[in-house]
């Protein structure tokens, strides 16, 4: 499995081009993820990266500072996205896509070449941001995403919720990365084979499921707005924007990178399939494995729910 469109397919379901050690591939990346799962800090990531971004690119306090409009809150939207490039939620993103930077003769070429499979991400991404923001404008405070309640010894139902959107992407993940391995049928394989770009229009619609689970407390803030106005075309707006602001970098990551390195990496990945096959599968591996083990290990253990060793910061 490949999100290169550069690599045919036929030559990434080839035996003899898949790599050498296969379970060893995998045991090093879930690895690699529970090892990112212990060492991340959410406390840094969300409040010291995120509100310092939202604070200074609105100039004034993100989470302070009610949304005053309708305009105020389509800005707080897509800077509040922005400022949640590095969450716990998108870092599984930017692994996932690393094989999109592409090559070209010309850096005109590169830079299309780049951009068109990300517009395909990007469109699955919205049509599911744009429903569910819909669905909650619609439905407000009825969705557990807004709910302040709490379960058992004090696990807020949002959280809960997160466990489960969060667990069930990253187990999809997982799978997408032993399919590009050959370990497990290919889920996405019919459907690719019908239409070229399905598999990049399904890791989009999975980006944009992260706004389903994610606690974000400055999406929160946007959600509790979008619910106040029972608006669905406002909620799938700023749902929207809010989505597209989470890949802004990722997007201008890949085409400076494409641009800078003259399509070098891109030509050396094409130059053997299994190159491109082990990438590919070690970053669905790492992010999957992080995602599940952050969301539902990591983040019940903080509750009392079992254990899960973190590193403090």
């Amino acid at each position: 499995m490949t999100l290169a469109e550069s690599a045919p397919r036929d030559h990434l379901s080839s035996p003899a081009e898949s790599p050498a050690h296969r379970g060893r591939l995998v045991l090093l990346s879930v690895l690699a993820g529970a090892v990112l799962a212990s060492l991340w800090s959410f406390h840094f990531v969300d409040s010291v990266i995120g509100d310092n971004v939202a604070n200074t690119l609105l100039g004034h306090d993100a989470k302070a500072t009610a949304i005053s409009s309708a305009v105020a809150g389509a800005v707080f939207a897509f800077v509040s996205g922005l400022a949640g490039t590095f969450t716990a939620c998108n870092v599984a993103a930017f692994g996932a896509v690393v094989p999109l930077v592409r090559h070209g003769a010309s850096w005109r070429d590169r830079v299309g070449a780049t951009l068109r499979p990300l517009g395909w991400l990007a469109l699955g991404m919205i049509v599911v941001s744009a429903v569910y923001g819909a669905i909650g404008a619609l439905l407000g405070e009825r969705l557990p995403q807004l709910s302040d309640a709490t379960v058992g010894d004090g696990l807020p139902v949002r959280l809960l919720q997160a466990s489960v959107v969060f667990g069930i992407i990253g187990l999809v993940f997982v799978w997408l990365g032993l399919a590009a391995l050959r370990l497990v049928p290919d889920p996405l394989a019919a459907l690719e084979h019908r239409v070229p770009h399905a598999r990049l229009v399904v890791l989009g619609a999975l980006v944009g499921g992260f706004l389903i689970g994610r606690p974000f407390p400055l999406f929160h803030k946007l959600f509790t707005y979008a619910a106040e106005t029972h608006n669905p075309l406002y909620g799938a707006g700023v749902f929207v924007l809010q989505s597209l602001g989470n890949i802004v970098v990722m997007a201008l990551l890949f085409t400076l990178l494409t641009v800078a390195f003259r399509g070098g990496f891109a030509r050396w990945l094409a130059a053997r399939p299994a190159r491109l096959v082990t990438i590919t599968a070690v970053s669905f591996l790492v992010a999957g494995a992080f995602t599940v083990l952050y969301w539902d290990v990591r983040l019940p253990a903080m509750f009392g729910y079992g254990w899960y060793p973190v590193v403090g910061w």
